[in-house]
C-alpha cells in the first residue's frame, strides 16, 4: 500500500469503539506515525452504515478506515467497498477471521449477562440463557422492567448478535420470552445499559460486549459479570479499508490495520480488547478465554452468512419475530 498519509497529514476514521475506548490508540497511533493525526468519529453502527453508503452514493468524502462492531453490516460494506489488502500477519490469523482479505476480524470479545452485585444474590446470578430466562420468569414481579439488551431496529450490532443467537440456540425465541416476562428495556449502546444495571435501574443486562464490562468492572464495584455456560457469542470488530480513500494509512499502522504483532498500537490494543492471535503473552488472547471458557466459545465468523439476514425480506421477518417474543 502506498503510504500516502504523511502527506496529507490526516486519517479519517469510522468506528463504533467508544472514543474513550479508543484514545489511547489515537494517541498510539499519532506517536507511531509522527505528521498524521487522526480525526476519530465514534458513531454506533447503525449510523456508521448509513453514513458511509450515503457519502459514498454522493461521491463525496468519507472514511479511510472503517472499524465496527457490527460485522454483518460491516461485511455488507467490504462486499461494495473494500480494497483487498494481503495483509503480512495472514498466517497468524484464524481463517474465519478473514474474508476475502477485504475484511478482517481484528478482537476476540466473548458477548456476556451483566448484573447488579448489590441487587441480584450471587446464588441467583444466571450462568446459561435459559437460567437467565427461568430466573425472570419465576421472579416477574422484581424484574419488571429490569432487564435490558439492545434494541435490535436501531442498533445493527445488537440485530446481528440476536441473528447469531437464533442460529447458536435452537430454544433462542422461548428464552428471549422468558427474559422478557417483566417487559424488556432495549438500548441502542453498551454504555448505557453498563450505567443503569450498575446504578440499579435494571438489573441485569444481556448480549453486552464483555470487554467493555470487563473495563467497568475495574472500577465499579456494583458491576458483576456472568460468562454463559451454554454458549458465549464472540464478537470480532471488523476492519476494512475501503476503494479510493481519501488517505492510504500506512502499511504497517498495527492491530486495527493488519493485526501486526509489533509498534506500540498493537499493544495498546490488546490491553483494550482481547485477540484471537495466540502469539503473545498473556491472557487477554484466543488461549487465555479459551482456557477460561473451553466449548462454550461461539466465534461469529467473517464471512457471506453475515448477509443473510441484511436481505430486507429475511430482516423485517426476524425482527417481527423477535418483537413478538420480547413482547415489543
Amino acid at each position: 500500500m502506498v503510504d500516502a498519509g504523511g502527506k496529507e497529514g490526516k486519517v479519517v476514521i469510522y468506528s463504533t469503539t467508544d472514543t474513550k475506548a479508543a484514545g489511547p490508540l489515537i494517541k498510539g497511533f499519532e506517536a507511531q506515525y509522527p505528521g498524521i493525526k487522526v480525526e476519530y468519529n465514534d458513531m454506533n453502527s447503525t449510523e456508521l452504515y448509513n453514513r458511509y453508503i450515503s457519502e459514498q452514493a454522493a461521491g463525496g468524502g468519507s472514511g479511510d478506515v472503517v472499524w465496527s462492531s457490527s460485522m454483518d453490516t460491516a461485511l455488507k460494506l467490504a462486499t461494495d467497498y473494500a480494497e483487498k489488502y494481503a495483509s503480512p500477519e495472514l498466517s497468524k490469523l484464524p481463517k474465519w477471521a478473514v474474508w476475502q482479505q477485504k475484511a478482517y476480524g481484528t478482537t476476540y470479545e466473548p458477548v456476556v449477562f451483566i448484573y447488579n452485585k448489590r441487587l441480584i444474590p450471587q446464588g441467583d446470578v444466571p450462568d446459561s440463557h435459559t437460567a437467565l430466562a427461568k430466573l425472570v420468569t419465576a421472579q416477574a414481579d422484581k424484574f419488571k422492567g429490569k432487564v435490558t439488551t439492545y434494541d435490535i431496529e436501531k442498533s445493527g450490532l445488537g440485530f446481528m448478535l440476536a441473528v447469531q443467537d437464533s442460529k447458536a440456540d435452537a430454544n433462542y425465541f422461548a428464552d428471549l420470552a422468558g427474559m422478557a416476562k417483566g417487559g424488556l428495556t432495549v438500548q441502542s449502546s453498551t454504555g448505557t445499559m453498563m450505567e443503569r444495571v450498575s446504578s440499579g435501574e435494571n438489573l441485569l443486562g444481556y448480549n453486552i460486549l464483555g470487554s467493555y464490562a470487563e473495563a467497568r468492572a475495574k472500577t465499579d464495584p456494583s458491576l458483576g459479570i456472568s460468562y454463559p455456560k451454554d454458549y458465549v457469542l464472540v464478537l470480532s470488530r471488523s476492519r476494512l479499508l475501503p476503494r479510493n480513500p481519501h488517505t492510504r494509512m500506512p502499511p504497517d499502522c498495527g492491530s486495527i490495520m493488519s493485526c501486526r504483532k509489533k509498534g506500540r498500537v498493537f499493544w495498546l490494543i490488546r490491553r483494550i480488547f482481547p485477540l484471537f492471535r495466540n502469539d503473545i503473552e498473556g491472557k487477554n488472547d484466543i488461549d487465555g478465554m479459551t482456557k477460561m471458557l473451553g466449548n462454550a466459545l461461539k466465534p461469529i465468523p467473517v464471512d457471506e452468512t453475515l448477509l443473510e439476514y441484511l436481505e430486507p425480506k429475511k430482516r423485517l421477518e426476524f425482527i417481527k419475530q423477535w418483537r413478538t417474543a420480547a413482547a415489543k
